[in-house]
């Protein structure tokens, strides 16, 4: 699949003495964008080829991951679940109602509980009483999704930099196993806290030229400040690309800052990894009351 690459200019990158690129997988043209339609491919093609008819997997009430799987199971005819984390409410946010329109059903359950999905007794629970689905982790974040998040980058992308936001580490973890040895892989965490994260993408990875930065969630996932939004803004007005609030830009922000601290060694080629997830915009902006682009 082709995805396009452009380099973007501005006199911070200038000043710096630095080139940077970003690759646009929100441009993908599918029915589903970013690094979704990568992480779910192989899935859907494995639970296809074993003759499974229903999907479940997990998510929030804004989470692109659930839209994603809910629209690639309507395509292929599969029935699908979503497992969602917290209260039900009576009218449906953007998207849960456009998974709703793809076909998928809900079923919600505490923030308390949900915390224990990974535990063994839920995961046993959940493989009893949908032993019929096939099961995606949340985010998609799998061996099968590895696969597939291998494909984002290859030997063209040679940049001395690959920067990604980081969710549940599938997306980072495929660049990391396709990155040559030259490259330095930065990942920049949407999530405070996830103490676990990096004992897991040293589990999926097969090489150790990569490292978390951990100070760019503005205090957690889908926290935000005026600082961020103001960043967001500029940065379309500037480069005409629209960033999601959640993943991209806090990355973006976190280069940028890098690059103020003199983190970046001069001559340095970066290239940015644009997730998509534009679709979180909609809900963000109904909630708060924002105007950001998404697409």
């Amino acid at each position: 699949m082709k995805i396009e690459t452009q380099e973007i200019f501005n006199s911070l990158y200038r000043d710096a003495d630095i080139r940077v690129f970003i690759k646009r997988l929100d441009l993908i043209k599918s029915d589903i964008s970013g690094n979704k339609y990568f992480k779910l491919k192989y899935n859907i093609l494995e639970a296809i080829s074993k003759g499974y008819k229903k999907v479940l997997t997990f998510g929030g009430a804004f989470s692109n991951h659930i839209l994603a799987t809910a629209v690639i199971s309507n395509k292929y005819k599969l029935s699908s679940i979503g497992i969602i984390r917290g209260d039900e409410h009576s009218i449906l946010n953007t998207t849960l109602q456009i998974a709703s329109d793809n076909g998928m059903k809900f079923k919600y359950i505490s923030r308390e509980e949900y915390k224990s999905k990974d535990s063994q007794d839920f995961i046993d629970n959940i493989n009893i009483k949908y032993q019929d689905y096939y099961i995606i982790p949340e985010g998609g974040t799998n061996d099968l999704a590895i696969k597939g998040t291998e494909e984002i980058i290859d030997v063209n992308d040679a940049h001395d930099y690959v920067c990604c936001a980081v969710g549940t580490g599938g997306t980072i973890s495929g660049i990391i196993n396709s990155s040559q040895n030259h490259q330095m892989i930065l990942g920049f965490p949407a999530i405070k806290g996830n103490n676990s994260l990096t004992e897991k993408i040293t589990l999926m990875t097969n090489k150790n030229n990569w490292k978390l930065i951990d100070k760019y969630h503005f205090g957690g996932y889908a926290r935000f400040n005026n600082e961020l939004i103001d960043f967001i803004n500029s940065f379309y007005i500037n480069h005409n690309i629209p960033l999601d609030l959640i993943y991209t830009s806090k990355m973006i922000f976190g280069l940028h800052d890098l690059i103020n601290l003199r983190k970046i060694p001069k001559g340095s080629n970066i290239l940015l990894i644009h997730t998509g997830g534009l679709q979180g915009n909609i809900g963000m902006n109904s909630i708060h009351n924002l105007n950001l682009h998404v697409k």
